[in-house]
């Protein structure tokens, strides 16, 4: 006798969202039942998140010359990019602040009584290191390659946007001419995006490999030696989401909720591979597709990952501060706001750096002279495991960047932002055709 699979249960079994979580869930079984087979699972996530990054560079420089050469306005991608940088500036501070009111009623590092003089420092010698070689103005330095060819090749974020921000520029000013290279490279964006979603199948499989590594290295112990850091942190970020976040997309008159349901499959899977990168590519088709201008998406979003990182900044003043309260070091309420100003500075600094967090972390008690930089230390067993929090706030923080901006210049489309958070725009998605209809290139305009 054969039993028919009720259709609901089929649909949802099918979903990515559902793929994803079963995945997760049996990573961390495996990881904990069996950690020596877990351990070995680190290069399913690495691959997931390599085949991503090939993407990348080519999706962003496509994105963002499409967006801005159809905007039609040399001064109009400026003031967007303008409202972007000063959205980022003060989410980013309110982060900063965020974290360290929190940490300060928590007290997650008090009674910890930990002698500084006595820590290993080899193990984050390389963060050191490169926390002495990445100064703000080195940072601003770097935005600018060596060559056009090594920026794509090394998928140097910030050098693609600059190089692609100019030659969309150059294109705008020539006119309706080069409108077919511009449908050309339409045409190739959803050419990447046709290869993104075929990789997106691996998802699942990526998700359980990180996992299970994660939990098989640091095991379900950490957890509790650390419990309070990391209830601390993840308490936090929700906060920030919630209220923070939730006032933006009030003002923006968008339903929070709403907004988290359609990018579900982005969240999990950004917290199981605890990468912001491996959706990236999704996100720009689903901010398109729920009624956000092409242009202002191209622009925003990718910049945003270097620029809009609240969870970064979230755990930043966390962190230190847990670190002088673990070490018994006495800040004064001035103490705590010279580092929240050079974390301002700092996290910018640190941008697109590998292991970006402990590189601001150690430039700033570097600079401070008074919390000890070997108590980092302390914080490498459960930095992988914090970093899944740090991704996801990320992620949902730029989301909501890019619909403030797009409702800050009147280019949110509300029907089909509505259809959008109805699934009415998935059958968009799942299609190899843009969710916008190009706009016609404007004409050369006789004052240059």
């Amino acid at each position: 006798m054969s039993t028919q699979v009720h259709p609901r249960f089929k649909k949802i079994a099918s979903s990515l969202y559902f793929q994803v979580l079963v995945g997760i869930v049996a990573g961390i079984a495996l990881g904990h039942f069996y950690p020596t087979i877990g351990v070995e699972l680190k290069p399913l996530g690495d691959l997931f998140i390599k085949l991503i990054r090939m993407l990348l560079a080519p999706i962003i420089f496509a994105s963002v010359v499409v967006g801005t050469a159809r905007m039609g306005n040399i001064h109009e991608a400026g003031r967007v990019g303008l409202k972007a940088i000063l959205y980022f500036e003060v989410l980013s501070t309110l982060a900063l602040v965020v974290g360290m009111v929190v940490v300060n009623v928590v007290k997650p590092g008090v009674g910890m009584n930990i002698d500084a003089s006595t820590i290993d420092t080899s193990s984050i010698s390389n963060y050191t290191t490169a926390a002495q070689h990445h100064s703000f103005i080195e940072f601003v330095m770097n935005i600018v390659p060596n060559s056009v060819v090594g920026a794509f090749a090394q998928g140097e974020m910030l050098q693609i946007i600059l190089f692609s921000v100019l030659f969309a520029v150059a294109l705008t000013k020539m006119g309706e001419r080069v409108a077919p290279l511009v449908n050309i490279l339409d045409q190739f964006l959803h050419g990447m995006f046709g290869v993104v979603r075929i990789v997106m199948y691996l998802a699942p499989i990526g998700a359980f490999g990180a996992v299970a590594f994660t939990i098989a290295r640091y095991g379900i112990g950490t957890l509790a030696s650390f419990g309070q850091l990391m209830g601390a942190v993840y308490l936090t970020c929700l906060l920030f989401v919630v209220l923070i976040l939730g006032a933006v997309m009030k003002l923006c008159r968008v339903s929070l909720w709403g907004f988290l349901k359609y990018i579900k499959d982005e969240i999990l899977i950004t917290f199981g591979t605890a990468s912001t990168e491996a959706v990236l590519p999704q996100m720009l088709l689903k901010m398109e597709a729920m009624g956000c201008q092409k242009s202002v998406v191209g622009l925003v979003l990718p910049t945003g990952y270097t620029f809009n990182a609240d969870g970064t900044a979230i755990y930043l003043t966390m962190a230190a501060i847990f670190v002088a309260q673990a070490t018994n070091v006495d800040l004064t309420l001035w103490d705590q706001l010279v580092i929240l100003g050079v974390m301002l500075l700092t996290s910018k600094g640190s941008a697109g750096v590998a292991g970006a967090g402990f590189v601001a972390l150690a430039a700033t008690l570097s600079s401070m002279h008074k919390i000890p930089v070997s108590g980092l230390v302390l914080l490498l067993g459960v930095d992988l495991l914090l970093n899944e929090a740090r991704a996801v706030t990320n992620l949902i923080g730029n989301g909501v960047a890019t619909i403030a901006i797009a409702r800050w210049e009147g280019v949110l489309d509300e029907r089909k932002m509505k259809l959008a958070f109805a699934g009415a725009a998935q059958a968009a998605l799942e299609q190899d055709r843009p969710a916008v209809a190009p706009a016609p290139m404007p004409e050369r305009s006789h004052a240059g």
